[in-house]
């Protein structure tokens, strides 16, 4: 899970895609991996006593750090304001590795939830990464950042899956739109395909439930906007396997505009 733009909802929409993928009975952990900044642990009101970095100094063992969370869902939290863990070094690298295949074992998915933005130590994480989920919204900057992670990602690993996702938008055309711009200019400038994993409806409750520290899939109100959209990207991830099959939503060729047929062909709306 990466974005470019900071503020497009990627660490929430982490938590409440485990905790659906969690419901349809599947193994699921998040590794917070934004090492020096984590906050998944601050998210769902938990407290640890170790993080990850006990792990790559070679104090800990995974499996001695990992917490449970909400709905079964395994975590494993990050450090906070330790700048240690800004640069890693190979040691640490190889540590991570091992880590993380350590603790795929007991894991049908595991997510990485990376720190924002496009620095080397994002890239390194993505590059263990089997599939890559950018999230993004209708923003203008955070559509230009999506790209730009997608054009980083490339360079770094062309072989490696890439699908969108955008979060906060007012309806699957919004939805359908920024994907499609997204998805026309990596296809022109990068020659990728891009899979559409869907969209996530703007929805207050999103909002509340961070503030409440509470998975919005748990919340008193699980009817809301988002939460069919969540579970609706959770199921496509859940069937689709780590290369990325299940194909990519087909882009419709030339400009896309609001309120053209094309902007909502192949969009997927929320139950």
């Amino acid at each position: 899970m990466t974005s470019g733009k900071g503020g497009v909802g990627k660490t929430s929409l982490t938590i409440n895609l485990a905790v659906a993928m969690a419901r349809l009975g599947h193994r699921v952990g998040i590794l917070d991996a934004d090492f020096a900044l984590g906050n998944i642990d601050v998210m769902l009101g938990l407290t640890p006593e170790v993080h990850l970095g006990a792990v790559l100094e070679g104090v800990k063992r995974i499996d001695e750090i990992t917490l449970d969370g909400p709905s079964g869902v395994r975590i494993i939290p990050a450090g906070s304001g330790v700048r240690a863990l800004t640069a890693l070094d190979d040691d640490r690298w190889l540590r991570l590795a091992a880590a993380i295949d350590e603790a795929g074992r007991d894991l049908d998915f595991l997510f990485f939830d990376t720190a924002t933005g496009i620095a080397d130590t994002v890239l390194d994480v993505i590059r263990l990464a089997d599939y890559a989920l950018v999230v993004t919204s209708y923003d203008p900057a955070a559509v230009v950042d999506a790209y730009a992670v997608i054009k980083l990602i490339t360079a770094a690993d062309a072989a490696k899956p890439i699908g969108v996702v955008v979060n906060s938008a007012r309806d699957s055309e919004e939805g359908g739109l920024v994907f499609r711009q997204i998805s026309l200019a990596a296809d022109r400038f990068l020659g990728r395909t891009l899979r559409y994993d869907g969209h996530v409806l703007e929805d207050r409750q999103v909002r509340e439930s961070v503030f409440a520290q509470m998975p919005l899939l748990l919340g008193a109100d699980v009817a809301g906007p988002a939460t069919g959209c969540i579970r609706r990207v959770a199921s496509r991830l859940a069937s689709a396997r780590p290369n990325g099959s299940g194909g990519p939503w087909p882009a419709p060729p030339g400009r896309i505009e609001r309120g053209s047929p094309a902007a909502t062909m192949e969009a997927p709306r929320c139950a």
